[in-house]
């Protein structure tokens, strides 16, 4: 109650903090009238003048007010687009390294050219990230003009560029391009034998576009870049041996779970195998050492219960083959991972394939926080605002709109079955059509996006073809005459460039657009349609002149009067056709209605055979509801229902939460030693010799041997005099008489240690001389790193398994974090020791050919980012179709026009949408005829 008082007196933080900036909103203000009156030149001037101010030492918050001011005039001359004030202030939060949230519409892309320019002016770099390819080149063309103009370099990072190509564009004062590229491409150069083959210059500054999807949304997916591992087809089958002996009391099956686990029991059965079958060479079963031959023997134990023949899998041609659960159909190409199919084709006597490791992997989370300097900006943040502070120490500052929001977000309704609430929903898209008010439909998934699309087909609707700009003139004529087109177009997130196209034409009145929840985000919906968007795609085989003027200034003349008409008909109507488990995802597809004043209207249909609401005690509520004399097609709408789920939404939302800073903490732990081996590599790669490194590993190994073999404080007679001959010659390649000194009167460990010192420096420094100074600095740097990689992705493949088995220690009343963090010390630790070991052991036996040295090149590698919404492989190659496409002029994310497809060669249609027409002309659907999966 207090608090409430308190906010209405002293306004909430938000506001006291926006109060802040009125000063410096007013100094900016107060210099427009003096830069207005500049040239050009002298305006571009201003930058060279402050790039002067920031190397004399000025911060780059003395010069805001003078750097905002600049970049407003040169949008101003640029893009014919002026800063308001609340843009202003969305630029000086940027700046300050927090999140602004503001709403769809508001012009975020044109915010960021105020702080990207502001502190691109400090020479070191400024990252503008985008969640596509497709807005990544649109921003970088469109704002790129005003830096540009102003004197700056931009660059762009997109899928399918070269080094040398993302080298030169990261060396730019200002670099565009997508999460998953500067990901990978950090990974990539933490791979790299040379400094000068590494293409990122550092992490100074980054501006997260569209935040909440990129840090939240996809922070539960790791970036994986993964290469194929050594052939360990003799540990499979040696595995798949020894579980025919288990009998039914050594493991649990749990059919239901699809889950199995050995029991107490099992465990000391399985161990007594591997050690007699040579397989558990040291300790117990689950020490860490041993945690990838505990995820061995668990994928065969998997493999033997848990799948069977002919139901799960066949074996054709000497494969095992996948059979889809839910279609019975086979999926020849894919394979089960972690090591579950060589398991199965050990099981199945066929050939063992080869299984990808983990080269390398980061998450989005651990990879931004690498930046001096982060900030965001989205639509929708606030809902989020603990997780961005708690992980990211990102504050969210809600901006307000420039114009008032006038959309009415109506009550949900509620329907007893999804049948109804879809019937209900098509209701709506129909009544609202016949006023001509233009429809966008969310759905929470693409499966459920196609559904709805498949009842409008049947319902007389006609599914538009985007790739055929004609295709859009029913719709068009009918907005004109003020009638319902009764037709509709599905957009899925999955084609970037022609989901914009999608997106900008969804205000046309009487437009109907069904998609799901998170697709076209960065491209505004206009009420009447876009008419930039129009002109490219129209207008893209006519020549300049006077006939492309005239139709220019129609096409715009039409825009406004169907805006008009938009308006009239009460503006975008959102309809959500279920609850998202994030309120945030729920409010972004609302926010999509109402741009910059606009009216709007939003409603979600639900039923109680919905995700949300089955989870959420939808039975009880189905009783209450039938004794209530609910009847078919009727539904229930009341402000607590909105409550009521919302609330369940809060509830999931923070489980959601919790998982993903579980997963965080685990993934620290590898982070941690992450940046420690990436550093120590950057180091070796930067000095010009690690002959130092390499003598300290050499007496490390000296000192590790001695310690062992002759124990502090231990007598004479109990020294492993034999152990310490025997490792001397293995790691050091030196035969000493190591027995004789021992017999030595007096003789200490201590002069022991230092003779074999002695010994092996005066070695290496003969193999020196016989191989030249020179040559050996180069070996022994490649080695150190060669050496370090291979050790670090072994390391890898363990933490993984580990990670894995780890959860059992709760069992017997252990921490699994603690435990985990416990056994990977340890391992790193044991990294350390065989690093120093295998690096010494390799440069005391090298012996160098006098040939040209190989180019040092990088291992076959291929990158993954599963979408969390999709579940696709966001980083997959491409079809045929769409590289034929590429190879013809045509951008993978852009469609082919179809007057430039031809039926008979698939290799000119380029990309086409699943539920687009089949460009073959057979009539069905892409997804039901070329496109469909074998």
């Amino acid at each position: 109650m207090f608090g409430a008082l308190a906010k209405k007196v002293f306004g909430s933080a938000n506001d006291r903090r926006l109060k802040t900036y009125r000063p410096r909103i007013a100094a900016i203000n107060a210099l427009e009238a003096e830069v207005s009156a500049l040239t050009d030149e002298q305006l571009r001037a201003r930058t060279d003048d402050f790039k002067r101010q920031v190397a004399d030492g000025k911060s780059l918050d003395d010069i805001l007010e003078p750097a905002f001011a600049t970049v407003r005039e040169a949008a101003k001359r640029v893009l014919g687009q002026r800063h308001f004030d609340v843009q202003l202030i969305g630029g000086m939060v940027l700046h300050e390294g927090s999140i602004a949230e503001m709403k769809t519409g508001e012009g975020k892309t044109l915010v960021a050219t105020l702080p990207t320019y502001l502190n691109a002016l400090s020479g070191k770099g400024v990252h503008v990230v985008t969640v596509n390819d497709y807005l990544a080149r649109r921003d970088a063309e469109w704002m790129g003009q005003v830096y540009r103009f102003l004197g700056l370099s931009v660059g762009i990072i997109v899928h399918g560029l070269d080094d040398m190509e993302r080298a030169e564009a990261y060396a730019c004062d200002i670099t565009y391009g997508t999460n998953n590229e500067f990901g990978f491409d950090y990974l990539r150069d933490n791979m790299k034998y040379e400094l000068n083959q590494m293409v990122q210059r550092g992490h100074n500054f980054a501006i997260v576009d569209e935040v909440d999807s990129i840090l939240v949304d996809e922070a539960r997916t790791p970036l994986i870049i993964s290469g194929p591992l050594d052939d360990r087809s003799e540990l499979y089958n040696s595995i798949d041996a020894l579980l025919p002996r288990l009998v039914k009391g050594d493991y649990d099956v749990d059919e239901k779970q699809r889950a199995v686990s050995l029991t107490e029991a099992g465990n000391e059965h399985i161990e007594e195998l591997l050690e007699g079958a040579g397989l558990l060479k040291e300790g117990s079963l689950y020490d860490a050492a041993n945690a990838t031959l505990v995820h061995h023997v668990n994928q065969a134990l998997r493999a033997h219960t848990l799948f069977q023949r002919d139901k799960d899998y066949i074996v054709r041609n000497g494969e095992v083959v996948i059979i889809d659960e839910f279609t019975g159909r086979m999926m020849p190409g894919r394979r089960y991972s972690e090591g579950l199919h060589q398991a199965l084709e050990a099981k199945e006597r066929v050939q063992v394939q080869p299984e990808n490791q983990t080269l390398a992997s980061i998450t989005f989370q651990n990879y931004f926080r690498l930046y001096k300097k982060l900030a965001g900006m989205t639509g929708t943040a606030a809902t989020e605002a603990d997780e961005f502070l708690d992980i990211y120490r990102l504050e969210v500052v809600e901006i307000p709109t420039n114009l008032a929001v006038s959309r009415l977000d109506e009550d949900d309704e509620v329907y007893r079955t999804a049948a109804e609430k879809v019937k209900a929903i098509v209701r709506e898209i129909e009544a609202a059509a016949e006023k001509g008010q233009p429809i966008l439909v969310g759905t929470t998934s693409i499966e459920k996006s196609e559904q709805l699309a498949d009842f409008m087909v049947e319902q007389g609707y006609t599914l538009i073809d985007f790739s055929n700009p004609a295709a859009l003139e029913p719709l068009y004529r009918a907005a004109r005459d003020g009638k319902p087109a009764r037709t509709f177009a599905v957009l899925n997130a999955r084609f970037h460039e022609q989901e914009a196209f999608i997106v900008a034409q969804a205000g046309v009145p009487g437009a109907v657009t069904i998609a799901t929840n998170m697709a076209g985000r960065g491209t505004d919906i206009q009420l009447g349609g876009n008419a930039d968007m129009r002109i490219r795609h129209e207008l893209v085989d006519l020549p300049e002149g006077e006939e492309r003027d005239g139709r220019i200034e129609a096409i715009r003349a039409e825009v406004a009067e169907l805006k008009q008409k938009a308006l009239a008909a009460g503006g975008l109507y959102v309809v959500g056709t279920e609850r998202h488990e994030s309120r945030r995802i729920d409010n972004q597809l609302r926010g999509r209605s109402g741009r910059q004043g606009d009216p709007g209207r939003s409603k979600f249909f639900l039923s109680l055979q919905d995700d949300l609401m089955r989870i959420f005690g939808s039975e009880r509520m189905d009783g209450m509801l039938q004794k209530l004399g609910l009847k078919e097609d009727e539904a229930i709408i009341h402000p607590w229902i909105n409550k009521a789920i919302e609330k369940a939404q809060q509830k999931v939302e923070a489980r959601n939460f919790d998982m993903r800073k579980n997963i965080l903490k685990y993934d620290d732990v590898m982070n941690d030693q992450r940046k420690v081996v990436f550093e120590q590599r950057r180091e070796f790669m930067a000095e010009e010799t690690v002959r130092a490194t390499i003598d300290d590993m050499r007496h490390g190994v000296v000192d590790d041997l001695v310690a062992r073999h002759i124990p502090e404080a231990a007598y004479p007679e109990q020294w492993d005099v034999a152990g310490l001959d025997e490792d001397v010659q293995r790691l050091l390649n030196l035969e000493v008489p190591v027995s004789d000194w021992a017999k030595e009167e007096g003789i200490a460990d201590e002069e022991i240690r230092e003779r074999i010192k002695a010994a092996a420096d005066e070695a290496y420094e003969g193999r020196i001389e016989k191989n030249t100074a020179e040559v050996m600095t180069y070996v022994e740097k490649q080695v150190l790193l060669q050496m370090l990689d291979h050790l670090w992705r072994e390391h890898l493949v363990t933490l993984d398994h580990l990670r894995q088995v780890i959860g059992w220690r709760s069992m017997a009343q252990r921490d699994p974090l603690n435990e985990y963090k416990q056994e990977a010390f340890e391992l790193f630790d044991g990294l350390i020791t065989h690093l120093r070991e295998q690096v010494t052991a390799q440069l005391m036996r090298v012996e160098v050919m006098f040939d040209a040295p190989p180019q040092q090149e990088l291992p076959p590698m291929q990158a993954t980012h599963l979408d969390p919404l999709t579940g696709e492989n966001e980083m997959a190659p491409m079809d045929v179709h769409t590289r034929a496409a590429m190879q013809l002029g045509f951008q993978a994310d852009e469609p082919v026009p179809a007057a430039q497809r031809d039926p008979n060669d698939p290799s000119t249609w380029g990309r086409v949408g699943r539920n687009e027409p089949c460009p073959c002309g057979s009539g069905k659907k892409y997804k039901h005829c070329h496109g469909a999966i074998a």
